[in-house]
């Protein structure tokens, strides 16, 4: 477990956030921690969606359940937060 920072690109933000998230944090739970800074702020709930995450300039995206201790990105990685039907 370690506090690992990142780059939030929240889909509908015009903000980057630094976001502070665990290595041990699924994506679902990265998604959440950028989702407390910009949905209900700068960007509309959309609670018929989810929200994935995937490196900025990808297309895929993370499985939802990937650690990110796992998942590769790097410290200080702008990561892309999408809603998606799935």
């Amino acid at each position: 477990m370690a506090l690992y920072p990142l780059i939030s690109n929240f889909q509908h933000d015009f903000v980057l956030q630094l976001l502070a998230v665990d290595t041990e944090n699924t994506m679902d739970e990265v998604a959440a921690a950028a989702a407390h800074h910009s949905v209900g702020r700068r960007v509309a709930p959309q609670p018929d969606k989810v929200i994935r995450v995937r490196r900025q300039g990808d297309t895929e995206f993370f499985p939802r359940d990937k650690k990110l201790g796992e998942s590769g990105i790097k410290p200080m990685e702008c990561v892309e937060f999408i809603f998606a039907d799935h």
